[in-house]
C-alpha cells in the first residue's frame, strides 16, 4: 500500500540537531506529496491525541536551533499495554501510514513494541548526545555535545593552569564514555574515566602522583557520569585521601545538551531525516536509519540498542599516550 500520511516526533532526552532531523523529515514528505504532521511530546502525544499538520513553512528557520520544536518526553503510559492502544488508535484517526521517531535507546524500544503488537511501519532516526546506539558511527547531537564540553574544559583549564590545581571535570555518559573519551583526547586530559574501563582509584593515584613529580601544574580528569567508581564528587575524594592535593570539581552537565548544533549534526540529521521518508515510501520499516562508513544503512530496531556500540580502545591508548 502506498504512503500518504506521514507522522513525526521526538522522544526521550533532548539533542542538538533534532529540529534539523524535523525539517528534513517535513520537507521530504512535502517533496514527495505526503501529508505530514507532527506528535507533541514524544510517544505521550501519540497517546492523548496531540498532533498537528504540519507544512514546508513549518519548520522554516529552525535548522540551527537546539532542542526541539516538538517538544519531547518520556512516556509511562506508552509502555502499558491501555498507552500503546490509545496510541494506535490516534494512528487510525489520522490515518497514519508511516511513522517517523526520533530519539535514542528508550525511543527505539517503544518503536520495537508498538510495531511488533500493532504492525505500524516505523522508521527511526538516531538523536542522542551519547552515541550509544548501534547501527550509525554517529548519533545527531554528539558532535555539539562534545563541543560544547570542549568549551567548557579549556576554559576550565586556564583556572586549573593559573591556581596549579587538580581538577575533576564529569561529562554525560551513564551507560558509554563516548562523550569522555572525545573531550579527553580533544582537551588534552591527562586522565579520562569511562564505563567502558575499570577504574583504579590507587592506578589513578599512582599516575596523578607522576605528573606532579614531572612538575605538571595542573591535571584534568574527564569523568563519565557513569564509571564504576563513583562520579566525579565521590572519585575526587577517593584521590584526595590518598594523595593530599587540593582538587575542584565541575560538573558540566545540560550545557552539554544546548546551544545550536554543529554542522556536522545538522548535516548528519538533514541526511538521515530525508532517508527516513525515502526508507517508508520505498517499504523499508521496523529499523533505525543510520551512517556507516558514510553510507546509509538501516538496523533493526532491536539490534539498535541490544548489541553494543563499542568505543574505539585505540583512541583511549593514544590518550593514556599523550599524557604521559
Amino acid at each position: 500500500m502506498a504512503i500518504k500520511n506521514v507522522a513525526v516526533l521526538t522522544s526521550g532526552g533532548d539533542a542538538p540537531g533534532m529540529n534539523a532531523a524535523i525539517r528534513a523529515v517535513v520537507r521530504t514528505a512535502v517533496h514527495y506529496r505526503l501529508k505530514i504532521y507532527g506528535i507533541k511530546y514524544g510517544y505521550q502525544g501519540l497517546v492523548e491525541n496531540d498532533l498537528i499538520e504540519l507544512h514546508r513553512g513549518s519548520v522554516a528557520n529552525i535548522i540551527q536551533r537546539g532542542g526541539t520544536i516538538l517538544g519531547t518526553a518520556r512516556s509511562r503510559e506508552f509502555e502499558t499495554s491501555k498507552g500503546m492502544t490509545k496510541a494506535k488508535r490516534t494512528i487510525d484517526r489520522y490515518q497514519i501510514d508511516g511513522l517517523v521517531v526520533i530519539g535514542g535507546n528508550g525511543t527505539m524500544r517503544g518503536a520495537n513494541a508498538f510495531m511488533k503488537k500493532f504492525g505500524v511501519k516505523i522508521v527511526g532516526i538516531p538523536g542522542t548526545i551519547d552515541n550509544d546506539l548501534f547501527g550509525t558511527d554517529f548519533t545527531i547531537g554528539f558532535d555539539t555535545a562534545i563541543n560544547n564540553a570542549l568549551d567548557a574544559v579549556d576554559q576550565i583549564r586556564d583556572t586549573a593552569s593559573s591556581l596549579e590545581r587538580l581538577f575533576f571535570i564529569e561529562v554525560m555518559g551513564r551507560e558509554a564514555g563516548f562523550i569522555g573519551l572525545a573531550v579527553g583526547l580533544a582537551g588534552g586530559a591527562e586522565e579520562i574515566l569511562i564505563p567502558e574501563t575499570r577504574t583504579s582509584i590507587p592506578e589513578l593515584v599512582k599516575r596523578l602522583n607522576e605528573n606532579i613529580k614531572k612538575g605538571k601544574k595542573s591535571n584534568i580528569v574527564i569523568v563519565s557520569e557513569g564509571d564504576e567508581a563513583g562520579n566525579a564528587f565521590t572519585i575526587a575524594r577517593k584521590v584526595k585521601r590518598a594523595l593530599n592535593e587540593d582538587y575542584r570539581v565541575a560538573v558540566l552537565g545540560y550545557i552539554q545538551r544546548g546551544g545550536k548544533p554543529t554542522a556536522n549534526d545538522r548535516i548528519l540529521a538533514s541526511k538521515l531525516g530525508n532517508a527516513a521518508v525515502r526508507a517508508l515510501k520505498t517499504g523499508i520499516y521496523g529499523c533505525m536509519v543510520g551512517e556507516v562508513n558514510q553510507k546509509i544503512v538501516y538496523t533493526p530496531f532491536k539490534k539498535t540498542y541490544s548489541k553494543k556500540k563499542r568505543i574505539n580502545k585505540k583512541i583511549y591508548q593514544i590518550i593514556r599516550t599523550l599524557s604521559e
